[in-house]
């Protein structure tokens, strides 16, 4: 007896890459109807919509901001390491005063043998060893001269940066104030539409939200859902739509995607 061969469907997973164009057949598997999502869909791009006017308004304070602040993190962050750099300068100092002490010692004990010497061969011995102590007790002395030099400009630099700091942080705390104020008079209004945006969003299927997060942040004026522009083309990009599609978007029953720039397009009645 032939053993019957079960056969298992395979579920596609959701593919993060997915965009309306593949959610066009299942658009319709949701506790709302079609022509609820797309009105939901439209009033949520129109509570974007609203938010973006609003943050259009602190125009590049923000930016300004955060290149403040970088510039203010860069320029102390310079400070640590010239101060670093001076401590590192005047622990080598306190070295090579030490060996310069080693050195003068060195010269008055040769100083002190080569009164005493008789022979001649002793004797240039230790005029070479006068020569190489005085050689390295020079050497000492200019390092340590040039050290002290480097901390010099070290500071004179610390100094400058200071200076600078001191004015970028000026610049920063009327920018912030700026920023402040105009965040202040909008928030109330700012709160409203994200609120009104959250309620509208949590109607949706996680799919469908995803794919319209996806298309408004692919256009450059983030509008993912548009209407009709003087009845005959995508008023996200102004190419014609076909006869057909025109039909499809009056029913408010279909989701319909402009084949051109990838917006959904909606009726009026939407």
């Amino acid at each position: 007896m032939a053993t019957k061969k079960t056969v298992k469907k395979v579920v596609t997973p959701d593919d993060s890459r997915e965009t309306f164009v593949s959610l066009q057949k299942s658009f319709a598997d949701s506790g709302l109807s079609v022509n609820e999502k797309l009105k939901v869909l439209y009033q949520l791009q129109a509570a974007d919509n609203e938010i973006d006017k609003l943050v259009q308004l602190r125009g590049e304070l923000p930016a300004e901001v955060t290149v403040l602040e970088n510039e203010i993190a860069a320029l102390r962050a310079k400070i640590v390491r010239l101060n670093e750099n001076i401590a590192s300068e005047e622990a080598a100092i306190e070295v090579n005063k030490g060996k310069m002490a080693e050195h003068e010692a060195d010269i008055l004990k040769y100083q002190a043998q080569i009164d005493k010497i008789a022979n001649s061969r002793e004797y240039d011995s230790i005029s070479k060893e006068l020569e190489n102590e005085n050689l390295l007790l020079r050497i000492a002395d200019k390092f340590i001269t040039e050290a002290r030099d480097r901390i010099v400009e070290s500071r004179k630099q610390i100094g400058e940066i200071e200076e600078r700091v001191s004015i970028r942080e000026d610049d920063l705390a009327a920018k912030n104030e700026e920023l402040a104020s105009i965040v202040s008079s909008t928030a109330e209004e700012e709160k409203k539409y994200t609120e009104k945006r959250e309620a509208l969003a949590a109607k949706l299927d996680a799919r469908t939200m995803s794919a319209y997060e996806r298309i408004k942040a692919s256009t450059h004026n983030h509008l993912a859902v548009v209407p009709v522009y003087r009845e005959e083309a995508c008023g996200g990009c102004f190419n014609t739509i076909t006869p057909q599609r025109l039909v499809d978007i009056a029913s408010g029953n279909k989701l319909v995607i402009c084949e051109h720039c990838g917006r959904i397009i909606v009726g009026s009645d939407i």
